[in-house]
């Protein structure tokens, strides 16, 4: 598959290296597993003076001679024999000085694993050469809460030391289209929802999808429910490496929110685990791995809380692949796939609330992008956009398919939520009615 979309990234990876040029410059590129960072950073250096060192989980001395090999074939010179990274590091800074060039270190946080002294190592020898050397030190990591660990933390020797932190997101929802459309020009909305419900604008997954010639919503579940799929361990591997291997309780409360049980109480009363909160602090702000919904305008301590996954691959291997694991185990998957299009359509319409507040996001046109609902449950409302510069409020409902809207209720719904927020009385007001034809 083609490079896609990700041109604000390169522009700033363009201007960071001729920075680097003048002043050494770090920048720390993290992002969940799969997402492209890799393909991303190649792309930036293609055709420049640079280094692509991986760090593989193995001893430090063994790792640097496969370090020193790459260094000499992609700077055609000999370098010498190094057993200590910061060593090989600060070698490769006084190289700089005379020849500036990019040196990338993908999964940079394997350091840490291999031996937690690297870092300050890699640290002393930033601060002492940096100044005079002219190198675009670009580190990229896929394990968040180690690498958020080593960058955010303070109490960490290579805090504030990033002159840059790129967070790489998922592709956006036009860039969805545009993909599908290259692979399929006849694509339908439901195509276009499945791609965003399993991949949610993962590159890796939207790729093998593509490569597979999945093109079509019905394809897709072919694929990827089938025996030797390659997403069958994907969720679990991806976990394992930020949960670590004591994760049972964390993968129940995540099998718990992708089927909808999805507030503190429910969480602990399905689960039977005591005072979760814990457990649920650590997916939010350790691993982020899920994330707290409000009623809009509701106030921060307000307890009005629900859970949600934030990423739409991971609530759909909940859902089904960590649920139904029994049929998976022994190979029943004619079952598996009957029990995915049994709740195709509860599930892609839950995606595809999701997907038009992502699209509002993305536009950049509010200042503020919502939900909301009461403690009785007797007032959802599906999505909430609001201007406040121009005082223009855009309120509405999502459903797959727009004549099962009831604009009745839809009013009444609407009536108490402005009834609870007098601010907005002033504001132009526009009820959406939202449905895949709107995609």
């Amino acid at each position: 598959m083609k490079f896609y979309n990700r041109e604000k990234e390169l522009q700033l990876l363009h201007e960071i290296e001729v920075t680097s040029c003048e002043h050494s410059q770090m920048t720390v590129l993290v992002g969940r597993r799969r997402i492209g960072k890799t393909k991303l950073l190649l792309k930036a250096i293609e055709g420049k003076p640079s280094v692509y060192l991986f760090a593989s989980r193995k001893s430090e001395s063994i790792l640097c001679q496969q370090f020193v090999e790459e260094v000499e074939r992609s700077l055609n010179m000999p370098i010498g024999r190094y057993t200590r990274i910061a060593a090989l590091l600060e070698h490769l800074m006084r190289i700089s000085k005379y020849t500036p060039f990019t040196l990338i270190i993908d999964e940079f946080q394997e350091l840490e694993k291999i031996d937690s002294s690297i870092i300050g190592d890699i640290q002393r020898v930033w601060d002492l050469n940096k100044d005079e050397s002219r190198i675009n030190l670009l580190l990229s990591g896929s394990v968040y809460s180690m690498m958020k660990h080593i960058f955010e933390d303070a109490k960490e020797p290579l805090f504030s030391r990033a002159s840059h932190i790129i967070n790489l997101k998922a592709f956006s929802t036009d860039t969805l289209k545009t993909i599908l459309a290259d692979f399929n020009p006849h694509y339908t909305q439901e195509d276009l929802l499945a791609l965003y419900m399993f991949t949610g604008g993962v590159a890796w997954y939207v790729e093998l999808l593509m490569t597979a010639k999945a093109w079509t919503w019905k394809k897709m579940i072919e694929v990827i429910f089938q025996e030797q799929s390659l997403f069958i361990n994907e969720g679990k591997n991806l976990l394992i490496e930020e949960i670590g291997k004591e994760y049972s309780i964390y993968f129940s409360i995540l099998e718990c929110i992708s089927r909808g049980i999805n507030t503190r109480g429910d969480i602990e009363n399905a689960t039977g685990v005591k005072e979760i909160g814990g457990y649920l602090s650590k997916l939010e702000k350790d691993f982020g791995i899920i994330a707290q919904l409000r009623p809009i305008f509701s106030k921060p301590a307000s307890k009005t809380v629900k859970y949600t996954i934030s990423d739409n691959f991971l609530t759909i291997w909940f859902r089904f692949f960590y649920k139904y694991m029994n049929y998976v185990e022994s190979d029943n998957f004619t079952l598996l796939r009957k029990m995915v299009k049994r709740d195709y359509q509860t599930c892609s319409g839950i995606m595809l609330e999701r997907y038009f507040r992502q699209q509002a996001k993305e536009s950049g046109k509010y200042t503020d992008i919502g939900q909301f609902w009461d403690k009785k449950g007797q007032h959802e409302i599906d999505i909430i956009l609001v201007n406040e510069q121009e005082q223009l409020l855009r309120i509405g409902e999502i459903k797959r398919q727009a004549k099962n809207i009831d604009f009745y209720a839809l009013q009444n719904k609407i009536d108490h939520f402005l009834s609870l927020h007098p601010q907005l009385q002033q504001y132009t007001k526009e009820i959406l009615t939202l449905s895949m034809k709107d995609m």
